[in-house]
């Protein structure tokens, strides 16, 4: 599909290359990836001898259960993860949904080679006092002509949970301006009561977000994060309110009517939430998922969300759009609420993991009046700008949107296949672009399946109770399609 271009054109490359430890048959590339190994290939157990002491290793000076495999970065190409113990995976869940344009990409290897980047790189400033002098050339160049429409400022931050984390500090500002009257004066006893957590300086008021809903682990955006119990125990959190998120039954077209009465029932839920709010806790602001990914790849309906932006609009309330996981074009268009066609755009969005760098895009009235009220040490990072650019010059030149949705069509369409050859298997198939999922019928199958997919050389994720999740990055083509189709097939067949 993508034609085959030999990128080793000067001495500096070929160095960057022999630093990397790349072999000689690693140094071609398509226009959009490494050149892959043809397939998976494993030869040891899963997880592996080097990658089991490895873990004795880590887990002796941190809580290390989390992790799977131990990597060889060096090895890494395109599509393809290579473990501490030489193993090469397909993988499709590239560090959970992060990785854009696969691994080792040329144009990512060779971003700091130039000397003005590789300073942008380790003078690392803090960007909210020091700036570089091309900082907001950076902003109008990489971030604001992938803005969601409609959406004109912007602020960087770290990594998705602080992205969330200040946009919501972002909407109580600007539901408080708005009871002020617009006024951006604060009274004496809101500046002394803000400093014991007491209203008036620190008023009571809350996010709504929903059940299985996944926001982030810092205490504001875990308040507001519903998907499983172990991410909260022990924390005190926000007294935030919660309201049901749609449960679909499969396949759609099978059961139009009761999903359209469950998102009448849960947009009721939601108006009726914020009604009783307003005496106590008053919602400001409404988190959501245009597909809820940690709690389950739960999806709502393009009417669900049209509806629901109504919902917010009339009590006044700021409608977030979490995109952290689905931004940068997984779901076949570069944000995943285009699909919804909404009559104006969300009124902040969140981004991070594809998007390399976090932060929140928002309309002008949702600027904090007054500096240092959304702020850190360094607010995002301007080498991540640097990578990310490289990454949408990729996106654009091989038109990786577009090959995302056919082969996301393709790899739906299969998946299809083979729910109807093991209906007492798997089942629920879902999903837009190649952001996709399955249910197991039950979460220990789940497990299992998983687990075998990856002795059989394929890397997945979890998700929900009984949900596998198909993350790829953008470069994924129809015959890595097919190998993981294959190898889920012979996976099936064991159970």
């Amino acid at each position: 599909m993508l034609k085959t271009v030999n990128i080793i054109r000067t001495a500096n490359d070929q160095l960057l290359l022999k630093n990397n430890k790349f072999t000689s048959n690693w140094l071609r590339y398509s226009t959009s990836a490494l050149c892959e190994p043809a397939k998976p290939n494993i030869r040891t157990a899963v997880p592996g001898p080097k990658s089991q002491a490895l873990f004795k290793d880590l887990n002796a000076l941190q809580q290390a259960g989390a992790v799977q495999l131990f990597a060889d970065y060096d090895k890494c190409a395109g599509n393809y993860f290579v473990d501490a113990d030489g193993n090469t995976f397909l993988d499709a869940f590239t560090q959970i949904s992060s990785v854009p344009i696969g691994y080792n990409h040329p144009k990512l290897l060779n971003a700091f080679s130039d000397e003005h980047n590789l300073k942008q790189l380790i003078n690392r400033p803090a960007l909210g006092v020091f700036p570089s002098q091309k900082w907001p050339e950076m902003l109008n160049k990489v971030l604001m002509p992938v803005a969601p429409a409609g959406l004109n400022c912007i602020a960087t931050m770290m990594c998705g949970s602080c992205s969330n984390e200040n946009a919501f500090k972002s909407v109580f500002m600007w539901y408080r301006t708005k009871e002020r009257c617009g006024k951006i004066t604060f009274t004496q006893e809101e500046i002394n009561t803000c400093m014991i957590n007491m209203p008036p300086g620190s008023p009571h008021l809350s996010i709504l977000s929903f059940k299985l809903g996944f926001h982030g682990r810092t205490f504001g955006a875990l308040s507001s994060t519903r998907s499983k119990p172990i991410h909260k125990l022990d924390c005190p959190a926000f007294q935030w309110p919660v309201a049901s998120f749609p449960r679909y039954k499969y396949p759609l077209e099978e059961h139009k009517r009761e999903n359209a009465e469950m998102d009448r029932k849960c947009l009721e839920e939601v108006e009726d939430i914020i009604q009783c709010q307003k005496s106590c806790n008053p919602v400001a602001g409404v988190i959501i998922e245009p597909i809820q990914a940690e709690g389950g790849d739960n999806e709502a309906s393009p009417e669900f969300f049209r509806k629901l932006q109504q919902i917010c609009k009339k009590n006044g309330v700021a409608l977030i759009m979490d995109e952290v996981q689905t931004g940068c074009g997984p779901t076949g268009k570069m944000w995943c609420h285009e699909h919804f066609q909404l009559p104006s755009p969300p009124d902040v969005v969140t981004f991070s993991k594809k998007m390399l760098t976090g932060g929140f895009y928002f309309s002008e009235s949702f600027k904090p009046p007054h500096p240092y009220r959304v702020f850190n040490t360094w607010m995002g990072d301007p080498g991540k700008l640097i990578l990310l650019e490289k990454v949408l010059e990729v996106i654009k030149s091989d038109n990786l949107i577009r090959l995302t949705q056919e082969v996301g069509g393709h790899l739906k369409k299969g998946l299809h296949q083979l729910e109807k050859e093991f209906p007492n298997v798997i089942n629920s198939v879902r999903g837009r672009g190649t952001f996709l999922a399955f249910d197991a019928t039950t979460s220990e199958l789940r497990d299992k399946i998983n687990n075998n997919m990856k002795k059989n050389g394929v890397l997945g994720g979890s998700c929900g109770e009984r949900a596998i999740r198909i993350r790829p990055a953008l470069v994924f083509q129809k015959k890595h399609a097919d190998i993981y189709l294959d190898i889920l097939r012979k996976t099936l067949k064991q159970f």
